[in-house]
């Protein structure tokens, strides 16, 4: 990876765009310094520099360079990237979790207000408990 251009670098931050000198492919480059501060008097106990790779098509690159296109982290990281860990191996990740893990806890708290409105109602015979389940099948289903 070689730097085309630092974007912004501070004590604990640093963005830039990088070229993969091989694939000729741009990244974005997040790096950010943990700091260990749990650790503080552990023998051994390091600050550690985490890398993030944010892939790039032409566009996203005259966009950052021409400050067109907002890039920080975690607000502007949308599609999947790579990023590495204590090791240093890179692994793929992909922040789309986070907008369904919203809808999957809404979903359940849905659920459980109509199953709460269901035992209020007191009637917990077979087919009601059919048509409570039928009802929410129908709200779950797009």
């Amino acid at each position: 990876m070689e730097t085309v251009r630092t974007l912004q670098e501070s004590e604990l931050e640093l963005y830039e765009i990088s070229k993969d000198k091989v694939s000729a492919e741009h990244y974005l480059h997040y790096a950010y310094l943990h700091r260990n501060v749990a650790a503080i008097g552990t023998p051994g106990a390091q600050d550690e520099v985490f890398h993030q790779l944010l892939p790039l098509d032409s566009d996203d690159v005259l966009g950052i360079l021409f400050e067109e296109q907002p890039y920080t982290y975690p607000e502007h990281w949308q599609k999947p990237f790579l990023r590495n860990g204590p090791e240093g191996d890179y692994v793929w990740f992909d922040p789309s979790y986070a907008a369904q893990e919203a809808e999957f806890e809404s979903i359940g708290r849905s659920i459980a207000e109509q199953l709460a409105r269901f035992k209020e109602q007191g009637d917990l015979s077979e087919e009601a408990v059919r048509r409570f389940l039928s009802g929410v099948d129908a709200r779950l289903r797009p």
